[in-house]
């Protein structure tokens, strides 16, 4: 039994073998397929989108503390020129508000904080500079196998190395032994030079949403209801000139299209029928998740803001290392957040809630005070655990090769559509882009449906 045409839409119907028919499956409900899925509906399409955890979201994800604030475990900025992002908080009824943020993070090493004109912090930033404007022009093709590592031994200062180390790290969620100086070239260019990237004020990390990013997504898969199905993990695609069945853990879907939304690590552990085309398979192989643990300690209010210093926005440079952000949102209470990634995230792993949790804001009681390390709740996840989501921020070129670099490959295999934050044209690894290719590949479908119908 098949589903009745209407348009370029499907009446979905349940066929007697289980097998559910619609007209656009979406694989992965984060929020590049929830904005497909969407904008498909909104032009009379029947979608169904298939998540494999037990919550939509992908790699957003928003919490309520014991104090009744909103928190995002996954991303949260809408920086500089997040047109998108900004427009549909405000669309969905989200408030955004500035991060307050100093002129320069407080770079510390233990109880001591580097003075700006310290050597180390002059010496970081003259390759820094030099990063910026090796990006401007093409890399030497030795960069392609040269890591960011095997770089960064180069450079003296052991103090200097550190900062290097984490700056990056944190960016980049990248293992700094597994990342080619070519593909870290290439997504600075992408993004537009290390400013944006590092900066707050002006740069990635300019805005928050009050009641959580993470909360968008949830308010997307609610307007999309029953079309959003969790604990569908999708196991294997079949594509023929009829159309794609996807088979999941749960049951079959039938579609006349499919989008593909999972990044290629993730998409990966999908069997293709036939195999896809070498493009693809490579993309797959030589890609993988970065490795990323993040924290939100909460207070009764951001006590840090009546001190001398009146911020709390850090660059740790003891073990591990990574950086603090003042996120608290308008009235409180006081959020404040830790990142820290690579490998020195994994090594968290084997260390105890407790344990996770004095390592980390130990590091800040000589320059916030003892109280830092009382908070009244503690929100926190490792992402490169999660097996849904495979880590984080974005997945990663392997070196020596220039497969994975940014913006990855989106062209269609036959019925098959791929997105995904890392196929974005502009932003590639925010949210931003995440939107971006979500727009883009909703665009692409109906063109193919109607040109399809004529």
């Amino acid at each position: 039994m098949r589903g009745e045409r209407e348009g370029t839409g499907v009446r979905e119907e349940r066929c007697t073998d289980t097998t559910t028919i619609t007209t656009v499956a979406v694989v992965g409900a984060g929020m590049s397929g929830l904005i497909a899925a969407r904008e498909l509906r909104r032009e009379g399409v029947d979608v169904l989108v298939l998540e494999s955890a037990d919550r939509p979201g992908g790699r957003m994800m928003a919490e309520t503390s014991v104090l009744g604030s909103r928190l995002d475990l996954g991303g949260q900025w809408v920086g500089h020129g997040h047109h998108r992002f900004a427009s549909l908080a405000t669309e969905l009824g989200a408030e955004l508000f500035p991060m307050r943020t100093p002129k320069r993070p407080g770079f510390v090493d233990g109880p001591r904080r580097l003075p700006p004109m310290s050597p180390t912090v002059l010496a970081a930033n003259a390759v820094l500079l030099a990063w910026e404007l090796r990006a401007k022009r093409p890399a030497p093709a030795k960069w392609t196998g040269r890591t960011v590592d095997t770089w960064l031994r180069k450079v003296p200062g052991r103090q200097t190395r550190r900062l290097l180390d984490v700056l990056v790290s944190v960016t980049t969620t990248a293992d700094l032994d597994r990342y080619s100086m070519d593909a870290f070239t290439e997504a600075v260019r992408h993004h537009g030079g290390l400013t944006a990237m590092l900066s707050t004020s002006g740069g990635a990390q300019e805005k928050l949403i009050a009641e959580g990013a993470g909360t968008l997504t949830e308010r997307l898969a609610a307007d999309l209801g029953e079309r959003v199905l969790t604990g569908r993990r999708v196991t294997s695609i079949h594509h023929d000139d009829d159309g794609v069945t996807l088979r999941t853990t749960a049951d079959t879907v039938r579609a006349v299209r499919a989008i593909v939304t999972v990044p290629p690590p993730m998409s990966a552990r999908i069997a293709y029928d036939p195999p896809l085309p070498p493009h693809r398979t490579m993309l797959q192989q030589h890609t993988y998740m970065g490795s990323v643990y993040k924290a939100i300690a909460v207070y009764e209010r951001p006590f840090w803001r009546q001190q001398r210093k009146r911020h709390a926005e850090f660059i740790l440079l003891g073990h591990p290392g990574g950086a603090v952000f003042d996120t608290t949102p308008p009235g409180g209470p006081g959020h404040l957040c830790v990142l820290v990634a690579g490998a020195e995230a994994r090594e968290l792993d084997s260390t105890d809630t407790a344990g996770r949790h004095r390592a980390l804001l130990g590091q800040l009681v000589p320059h916030l005070g003892p109280r830092v390390l009382a908070p009244a709740d503690w929100h926190e996840k490792s992402w490169h655990l999660d097996e849904h989501a495979g880590g984080g921020y974005a997945a990663l070129a392997t070196p020596g090769t220039t497969d994975g670099y940014l913006p990855m490959p989106s062209q269609p295999v036959g019925p098959l559509h791929w997105a995904g934050t890392e196929t974005a044209n502009e932003h590639a690894g925010y949210v931003e882009g995440a939107i971006e290719s979500g727009e883009r590949v909703a665009r692409e479908v109906l063109r193919s449906l109607r040109h399809t119908a004529l």
